[in-house]
Order: C-alpha cells, then structure tokens, then sequence
C-alpha cells in the first residue's frame, strides 16, 4: 500500500506543482489551527491509525482511500482554509493535491505528520471523539 501512494505521489508532483498546497512545520501547523477562526481539519489515516495512534482534537476522519466519496460535501467549503494530516506527511500531500483540484485554495500539509507533530509535544487525542 505505501509502494502505491508513493507511486500516485510521484504521478502527481510531475503533473504540476502544488501552487496552493503549503508544507509546514508542527509549530506552524499549531499556529494556524491556533490563528484561523474557520478551518477544515482532515485526518486522512484509517479509522485504527486514528484512534490507536492518537489524532489532533477536534481533526475529521476521512481515509484517503474514500476522500473522493466525500468530494460533493467537501466542496461546499473550499472558501476556508483546510489543514491535512496523516501519519507521516505522505498521503495527505496526496490529499492535499486532490483537494486543491477541487478548487480549494488555501491548503496546508503537515510536513512529517502526527509523528512529527508528537515530537513537538503538541495536543494529541487517542480513541474516537
């Protein structure tokens, strides 16, 4: 499965750049969440890596692999800024490229994702929410 989003990776940065997609650091990251009156958080691991793992409060679960499903309803909020994260920055820079199709313009990627983000000891939440 990694080999595959590795690979769809690779597809789509050679498609073209990610002119609304920005990486940023956990503290960043944090100071957006922080900063921002509306975002859209997306956590898009599956449900075990959520729970288990631990996730950011108050971050909505949608795997990757059912984004696509959830494009209609997602699209209603392409005005507010979007935060993506997965486990380790890898999917949800695919996310973020898909959600920047859509039409969403400001789009943030957590580089190194929640693994990074607990080496920075910010706020982590295990179990459902």
């Amino acid at each position: 499965m990694k080999v595959f989003y590795t690979f769809l990776l690779l597809i789509l940065l050679s498609l073209d750049s990610f002119a609304s997609v920005k990486n940023v650091d956990p503290e960043k990251f944090f100071e957006i969440l922080k900063e921002k009156k509306t975002v859209i958080l997306l956590d898009v691991r599956t449900p075990y890596e959520y729970e288990k793992d631990g996730h950011i409060p108050k971050s909505n679960l949608i795997p990757i692999q059912v984004l696509p499903k959830f494009a209609e309803k997602l699209v209603k909020f392409k005005d507010y800024p979007v935060l993506v994260y997965c486990r380790s920055g890898n999917r949800s820079l695919v996310a973020a490229k898909y959600l920047e199709r859509l039409g969403f313009k400001e789009i943030y990627n957590l580089r190194g994702g929640i693994m990074e983000w607990k080496k920075y000891g910010l706020p982590v939440k295990y179990g459902r929410e």
